[in-house]
């Protein structure tokens, strides 16, 4: 989400949290939520921007992509198809103010990056977004099986969620997958960020490792 976005976001989740009861659709739940909440979601999801490695130093992207085009390669043989999904991921992770290998581990874990996937309440690609949001934030016309599309949506959600949380990482995951509460599917998104997708930038180790021989 924008910066611009975010402060209209934050002011009117009070409103959203004042609403009660919600019915389960599935991996995620639909609960009522104010106007001005709705507004906001729409305008994130409705970016139009070609979506690009949003890191400044030249050589930091192409290590980024190297390492993660690397670990992905067995899930995604197709390299050009494998960069354009990391190089997505990237972008609408960051513009969310999420970290992108977060969103990675999430889609390993909702969909094994099966673009395609379908889930038993009827959650839909990558990262699983139910059909509902299309209704409540988006346009007649998306399509969540569309890469950059379903990537939007997933990101905007989990950063709504974390909103509502008060930036509660445990608590918005599982109320991205409907489990609220209960600790298995958080614990399974970190253990997929930290086990296959961790990364730490070279100008921040260098840093670090510079301040510790000082």
């Amino acid at each position: 989400m924008t910066h611009a976005l975010r402060p209209l976001l934050l002011a009117a989740l009070t409103a959203t949290l004042a609403f009660s009861g919600g019915a389960s659709a599935g991996n995620q739940i639909y609960e009522p939520m104010a106007a001005s909440v709705r507004a906001a979601l729409h305008a994130a999801v409705s970016d139009a921007g070609a979506p690009e490695l949003l890191i400044a130093d030249a050589g930091e992207r192409a290590r980024w992509m190297g390492e993660m085009s690397r670990r992905l390669e067995k899930r995604i043989p197709d390299r050009a198809y494998r960069e354009d999904l990391l190089t997505s991921v990237h972008y609408e992770a960051t513009r969310a103010g999420l970290d992108p290998q977060l969103v990675l581990g999430l889609i390993q874990v909702e969909s094994g990056f099966r673009k395609y996937a379908v889930s038993g309440a009827g959650a839909r690609g990558f990262m699983q977004v139910m059909p509902f949001w299309v209704k409540v934030i988006g346009g007649a016309d998306d399509n969540l099986f569309h890469l950059r599309t379903n990537l939007r949506y997933g990101c905007t959600i989990l950063r709504h969620y974390l909103d509502v949380e008060k930036g509660d990482l445990f608590r918005a995951l599982g109320r991205y997958n409907g489990s609220l509460g209960r600790a298995e599917y958080p614990n399974m998104v970190r253990a997929a960020w930290e086990r296959h997708w961790s990364y730490q930038p070279l100008t921040l180790a260098v840093t670090e490792a510079r301040g510790q021989t000082n």
